[in-house]
């Protein structure tokens, strides 16, 4: 059987600075892989490293954290968008730190993002355009957290947070050909969600969106169930898994630069530690 390496990408809003920090160390390592997925916060970090910017990632979550229009109460009352996505997907990418098209278009990896349809609550996934300025269209739209954002329109259809409705998106992964999957979560081991509360506290958006409503009820018995799974794949050697011991109280809101920094080092510093490990996963 023909090998094939992967990176599935947790989300988690800003606790993906810990995904930054891995996905740092490979960039100076130049370990590349195969194919990468990704939905929300673990398709932006997964961005830069597809485009080969080394401290691209840390630049633009921790340098611009603080930027007044980078998460703000404000722009929720305004513009219903708790993080400034004009800013995060256009000023930022196209003028403040510049990302890389070109590279990006020409590496190697697959690259696939996962997202949710408004409509019916299914994941949908999008793999590289032939317009690599498409990206950050997509990733937006897999960043889009329900209440906090506004819905992206794409290829003819209404799209939301990939976290919605594949959280951990290792079963995508593995129908796509993966042998060798490195998966990097954004939360400590043993965690496990709680059912949420979305659906009795949010009736306007349910009678917008009842599909996305719906999925919302019941996301947690399928992250829970897909956790048991990543850990059942851990135990048996099938994958390798990179995690956070700490998380430091950081919400996927955090503003705290110091925060944010030491998680960053953190996800560097445990990729580090398991480099020769990683190694070894994937060689054997």
């Amino acid at each position: 059987m023909q090998m094939k390496s992967g990176l599935i990408l947790e989300g988690g809003g800003m606790r993906g600075v810990y995904t930054g920090g891995v996905l740092e160390k490979l960039l100076e390592e130049e370990i590349f892989v195969d194919y990468v997925i990704g939905v929300s916060a673990g398709a932006c970090h997964a961005a830069s490293y597809i485009s080969r910017q080394n401290g691209r990632n840390r630049e633009v979550t921790i340098g611009y954290v603080n930027h007044p229009e980078y998460i703000s109460v404000k722009n929720l009352l305004v513009k219903r968008e708790l993080f400034g996505m004009d800013l995060i997907f256009n000023e930022i990418p196209n003028s403040l730190v510049p990302f890389d098209y070109e590279r990006f278009n020409n590496a190697t990896e697959e690259f696939v993002v996962g997202a949710t349809d408004c409509l019916t609550g299914e994941a949908v996934y999008f793999e590289k355009q032939n317009r690599p300025e498409d990206v950050l269209t997509i990733v937006r739209a897999s960043s889009s957290l329900p209440l906090m954002s506004k819905p992206v329109e794409f290829a003819g259809k209404l799209l939301m947070d990939g976290s919605i409705a594949d959280p951990l998106p290792i079963r995508k992964a593995l129908s796509d050909g993966v042998t060798k999957p490195i998966i990097v979560l954004t939360r400590e081991k043993g965690y496990r969600k709680k059912r949420s509360r979305f659906a009795r506290i949010l009736p306007a958006f349910v009678r917008q969106y009842p599909a996305i409503a719906k999925k919302m009820e019941s996301r947690h018995l399928y992250y829970n169930e897909t956790m048991d799974f990543i850990d059942q794949l851990e135990q048996e050697g099938l994958a390798m898994v990179i995690r956070p011991m700490n998380l430091y109280g950081i919400r996927g809101i955090e503003r705290d630069q110091e925060k944010l920094e030491v998680l960053y080092q953190q996800g560097y510093q445990d990729a580090t530690a398991r480099f020769d490990e990683l190694i070894d996963f994937l060689q054997k």
